[in-house]
């Protein structure tokens, strides 16, 4: 199963996402969705996939790499 990340405040609860913001008010970098998996922390962007596996684990899919390799099954 797999989900498309949004970055709502929903699946940021759901998946313990951790955030990682700009350091002071004059950075321009954008937030940063850090995604805790088996293997370790692993960036994930809005627009990503995150999919789970049977044991409830979770990883990071790259959008373009998702959608060339997947598809949709109801």
């Amino acid at each position: 199963m797999a989900e498309q990340f949004t970055g709502l405040p929903k699946q940021v609860a759901k998946y313990h996402l951790k955030i990682l913001g700009p350091t002071t008010i004059l950075e321009k970098k954008p937030e940063e969705f850090i995604l805790p998996t088996k293997e370790g922390d692993m960036t994930i962007n809005k627009g990503d996939y995150i999919a789970t596996g049977v044991d409830g684990e979770h990883w990071a899919i790259d959008k373009d790499i998702f959608e060339r390799t997947y598809e949709r099954v109801d």
